[in-house]
This record gives C-alpha cells, sequence and structure tokens, in this order.
C-alpha cells in the first residue's frame, strides 16, 4: 500500500487521536439494539503470496490452491481484486468453495466506479457489482469504497445519490482521502451524519505519511482499519497495543464488529503482524480468534 508510505519514520507520531465526539454518540446510540455478541476479522491484503509457501502454505501449495490455505489461517481479506474487475458469478463460486466457514471477504469497489466515474453515471455499473458481490452470501463481510483522491467536499451530494441507490442493508464503509474532508469539521459533521442515515461506516488508515486520515470517526458498530506496518518495525507492534486498547474501550462501549486489515511492507511479514493483533485481541478484549500457524522456512542446504 503506498498511500500514505514514508521510508523515515523519525519524526511521526504515532500516537492514536481521541475518538471524535461523534463516535460516542453512535456507540452508545446502538449499544443496547445488538446482541451482545461482538466479532472481529483480522487478515493480510492479499492471499497470492509465493514467500508464504512454506511458511504458512504447505511446501506443496499450487498457486491456484492459495485462498483455499489463506481462509484456513486467517478469517477475513481486503479483496483488491474487485477494484480492478467486476467478478463474474463462476468466480464468486469458486471464492465460496475454496474459503473456510466462516471467513469474510470484504471487496473494495471497483475503480471504474469510485475513480474513473466519480460516482456519477455509474448506476448499472454499481448494480452489476452489488448484485455479484450478494453472491458471497453469509461469506459476504463489508464492502470499502475508497473515494478518489480528487473526491472532495464539493461532491458530498454526489456520495448521497450514490448511497441512495444501493440495495437496502447492503453492507459499506466509506474511505475518505481528500484532506478537505477533515479540515472542514462542519461539512465532516454533515457527512458522518448522512454515512449514519443510510447505514453506511468509514474506514480508518493507520499509515505514517497521512495522519489525517485516522479520523477516528464511527457511523455504524463497525470499524474498518487498514493498518500498514513497516516490517515489523518496533512502532509496529507499539501502534497495535495502543489500537487494541482503543478498541478494547470501543467494544465495551457498543462495537459489535472490527474489520482489521494488516498491511506489512511487501506483505511477506504480514503474517507475523496479523499474528500478534490477533494474539493480543485475544488477551486483552476477550475473543478467541486463531491465530495463523507460522512455520519457519527451511533453509537451503541448513542441513549440511
Amino acid at each position: 500500500m503506498d498511500f500514505g508510505k514514508l521510508d523515515d519514520l523519525s519524526g511521526v507520531d504515532f500516537s492514536l487521536p481521541p475518538d471524535n465526539p461523534f463516535t460516542g454518540q453512535t456507540l452508545h446510540r446502538l449499544d443496547n439494539t445488538g446482541s451482545g455478541q461482538i466479532s472481529c476479522f483480522v487478515g493480510p491484503p492479499i492471499w497470492a503470496n509465493k514467500e508464504w509457501v512454506g511458511k504458512i502454505y504447505p511446501t506443496t501449495a499450487k498457486e491456484k490452491d492459495f485462498l483455499y490455505h489463506y481462509t484456513r489461517q486467517f478469517n477475513t481479506i481486503e479483496l483488491n481484486v474487485t477494484h480492478y474487475q467486476i467478478p463474474s458469478e463462476a468466480t464468486i463460486q469458486r471464492w465460496r468453495e475454496a474459503a473456510a466457514p466462516g471467513f469474510r471477504f470484504c471487496p473494495k469497489w471497483p475503480q471504474i466506479i469510485s475513480h474513473e466515474h466519480q460516482l456519477k453515471g455509474i448506476e448499472h455499473l454499481s448494480r452489476e457489482f452489488t448484485d455479484a458481490i450478494l453472491g458471497l452470501k453469509e461469506q459476504l463481510g463489508t464492502t470499502f469504497l475508497q473515494l478518489g483522491p480528487a473526491f472532495d467536499t464539493r461532491q458530498l451530494r454526489t456520495l448521497e445519490l450514490f448511497l441512495q441507490q444501493l440495495p437496502e442493508g447492503f453492507p459499506l464503509a466509506v474511505e475518505f482521502r481528500h484532506p478537505d474532508w477533515f479540515s472542514h469539521k462542519v461539512i465532516w459533521q454533515k457527512t458522518l451524519e448522512m454515512l449514519r442515515e443510510y447505514g453506511a461506516g468509514t474506514v480508518m488508515s493507520d499509515v505514517a505519511g497521512r495522519r489525517d486520515v485516522l479520523h477516528m470517526s464511527l457511523t455504524t458498530p463497525i470499524v474498518t482499519l487498514r493498518f500498514v506496518g513497516h516490517e515489523l518495525h518496533p512502532t509496529d507492534f507499539t501502534r497495535v497495543d495502543a489500537w487494541v486498547q482503543r478498541l478494547k474501550i470501543w467494544y465495551d462501549q457498543g462495537l459489535q464488529t472490527a474489520y482489521i486489515f494488516v498491511h506489512c511492507g511487501e506483505n511477506t511479514n504480514a503474517p507475523e503482524l496479523t499474528k500478534y493483533w490477533i494474539e493480543q485481541l485475544n488477551r486483552h478484549c476477550g475473543l478467541s480468534l486463531q491465530a495463523p500457524n507460522i512455520r519457519p522456512k527451511a533453509v537451503q542446504g541448513s542441513l549440511f
């Protein structure tokens, strides 16, 4: 993930900002309406990584079977492939058949909708995408709409019209990137109110070079977090620790579900960072998530 990437972390303040007051209002408003069950889904952003063969995939694993093995190690994925192409019915069926019970796919909206057309004149494409994704059935987690970098506060009405044409109850979280969303507090408040009205959530990104996108604003009792680590740098772990404590507070206040997507440089080390996330969530939030089984990779000639 290149968005907000920095090579030098020495000047970055990685401390978590305080909650936007809207978050407390959202959780307090909804904390008595749920079932009392809390859930958490944590995973890296890809399954097609050959470096994981012999590490979290069997040494004999073929690329066509990576998804099958991935879903036996993690319980969700940020599905970026849908950003580039709307999946066919056959593809959806293949994903469903490969995935383990309880697994959740979290598809990213196609860039032709979000970036090329800027949410305008996309009703047919939107319907094609939602119809396809709903084929995931119980394996559908949330979807996330990454707005283009030029999509600013002047297009708030365009976003509202887009939300209005979605199927009722369709799961969605919106990722804002233009700085104006966070610098214009009145408009941001209005945006959060609109998202809550339509049952849409927000995406937060914890990334070194754009701390403004870590807006700490929840509009539903579901958090969608894109966490960008730095190849197991010490700050990766202290940042996870801080997040786990914040999530514990949110769970206590009424948060129902968390989707956490763990990026880590080239993602070779993403399983290790994801495992740390899961261990800390289990320890501090009372969860019982299955941690990935990471095997040390054999080094050729190491027996001699």
